[in-house]
């Protein structure tokens, strides 16, 4: 339930209208495409299989676990598990160890996905217990999955680079001054990420 196309066109163009340098950008590469994952536990785990290793790589062990574990598996399906036999699907110790604290947490009724708090600080501390889900793995998953309008991933790379070139900056700003720069963007900051990362990976610029 992600941000959709439309409603990324109407976000970005609420912000045009008082950003010249947004509705110069749209003009010269156009609207993102959609970015839409699956609310739920899966995706977060697949946040965590994907940490640090290749696309092929993550897509390669998520077969294995989904082989191991059967389709729709649950928290509970992991957890009965033990350490060879993940390992055998491409869990390193230390992957292990956030999957099993995102079922733990599942499991003893702490985290529900179905009623993560609505204030978008609250949803991302709630998230960022989990072990290996720091803020940027948490702001992700509440933009691509659950579609909040006002998620502003900071601390990202490319969001950085892609503020510079849009406000046409001599450099990257840190993710303090990224986060201030974004202010006035708000509450349309989540399409405004996703307009950065379009930007910032358009091959004409």
């Amino acid at each position: 339930m992600g941000l959709s196309a439309e409603k990324l066109r109407e976000d970005l163009d609420a912000v045009a209208a008082r950003e010249p340098q947004l509705a110069s950008a749209l003009i010269r590469v156009g609207y993102p495409d959609a970015r839409i994952r699956d609310p739920g536990f899966a995706t977060l785990l697949r946040t965590i299989v994907g940490q640090q290793v290749s696309v092929a790589s993550a897509a390669a062990v998520w077969r294995k676990l989904e082989a191991e574990l059967g389709d729709g598996f649950t928290p509970a399906c992991l957890l009965e598990r033990d350490f060879e036999t993940l390992r055998a699907c491409g869990l390193s110790r230390q992957k292990q160890g956030y999957a099993r604290s995102l079922c733990e947490l599942m499991v003893a009724g702490e985290l529900d996905f179905d009623t993560l708090p609505a204030d978008d600080e609250a949803a991302i501390e709630l998230l960022t217990r989990i072990k290996g889900i720091g803020r940027w793995s948490a702001e992700i998953y509440l933009l691509f999955a659950e579609g909040r309008p006002d998620i502003w991933p900071a601390g990202d790379l490319a969001v950085q680079e892609g503020v510079k070139r849009l406000l046409e900056m001599e450099e990257r700003p840190s993710e303090k001054a990224t986060r201030a720069l974004a202010e006035s963007w708000s509450p349309q900051r989540g399409a405004m990420a996703i307009f950065t990362w379009h930007f910032y990976a358009n091959p004409a610029l």
